[in-house]
């Protein structure tokens, strides 16, 4: 069983991938961003319920 730690830096992980694969289609393919901004809805509820400030880790801020 993972640890609350380890829970929190995975979904960090993923939360700044995601981020970064978001930025980079935004433009260019308004379907793919979409789909992808559901999860990056997903990720951020799901840390911000773990305590973690996002405030810094947010490239999108929406």
């Amino acid at each position: 069983m993972p640890s609350g730690a380890d829970i929190i830096k995975d979904y960090v992980s993923e939360f700044s991938r995601l981020q970064n694969w978001m930025i980079s289609v935004k433009d260019k393919d308004p379907v793919t961003y979409n789909s992808m901004h559901d999860r990056y809805i997903e990720i951020k509820v799901t840390l911000s319920s773990l305590g973690v400030n996002l405030a810094e880790l947010d490239k999108i801020k929406e």
